[in-house]
């Protein structure tokens, strides 16, 4: 088969709505957006604490943080599988080989590049709150949420950047996913697998759709930016 058959295969099933594609393509939203929610929870407050608050070691901490936005996903793979695996911790739970256990790993690549961003951001708009609050005697930490609510154009650029991180993911997912047909199957995972089995018109499909993906989160965060403007500029997708 050459390659014209394989692209025209390939349109063929999305165009016909095959329910295989449809359903994998589902299984990794439903993991990355749920990666993306709970990072923010806890990725954006921690990176506007960071960049609020002045204390003993802070810097060190700025470090690490940008170092722990580098971290390879597949020892983060390996990490979480051993979290979860009967031997571990958590193996009690029974998560591994599941969507959850996809979910947690996801959540543990994102987190750090969401604080880091965030942090940066946060710094930038802080900046301009910074005397006044402290002329109310409000302390950084309770002017938090307000500082957030004001950045949350320029955040909207971060979590865009988690999600392209999380959507396009595959060396964690499928350590602790295990690639199981319909239970932890992702659009990286299935394109991996059926390269490997020479089966290319579903993985050429997926391709299609994760690079048309790709392409509308950049157009999206590009978009925000220039409403954002100069604060959202530091959060690169």
């Amino acid at each position: 088969m050459n390659f014209g058959d394989v692209i025209g295969q390939a349109f063929r099933l999305i165009f016909s709505l095959d329910p295989d594609l449809l359903e994998i393509i589902g299984r990794s939203f439903q993991v990355s957006l749920s990666s993306v929610v709970i990072s923010a929870v806890v990725g954006a407050p921690l990176g506007a604490v960071i960049a609020m608050a002045r204390f003993r070691g802070r810097g060190a901490l700025v470090v690490v943080l940008n170092a722990l936005m580098g971290l390879p996903p597949v020892v983060v793979g390996l990490l979480v599988y051993v979290m979860l695996s009967r031997a571990g911790p958590l193996g009690v739970f029974n998560l591994l080989f599941s969507p959850t256990a996809m979910i947690i790993a996801q959540t543990v690549l994102i987190t750090p590049l969401i604080a880091a961003l965030s942090r940066q951001i946060v710094e930038d708009v802080w900046q301009g709150y910074a005397e006044q609050f402290r002329s109310w005697g409000i302390r950084p930490i309770r002017a938090v949420p307000t500082v957030l609510w004001d950045a949350r154009v320029g955040l909207m650029t971060v979590l865009l950047a988690g999600f392209g991180r999380a959507i396009s993911e595959v060396g964690a997912v499928m350590i602790v996913g295990g690639n199981i047909d319909h239970l932890t199957r992702v659009m990286t995972t299935t394109i991996a697998l059926e390269t490997a089995k020479g089966d290319l018109d579903l993985a050429m499909a997926l391709g299609l759709i994760l690079l048309l993906m790709s392409l509308l989160v950049n157009a999206l965060s590009h978009a925000v930016r220039r409403v954002a403007g100069p604060a959202a500029s530091l959060a690169r997708v």
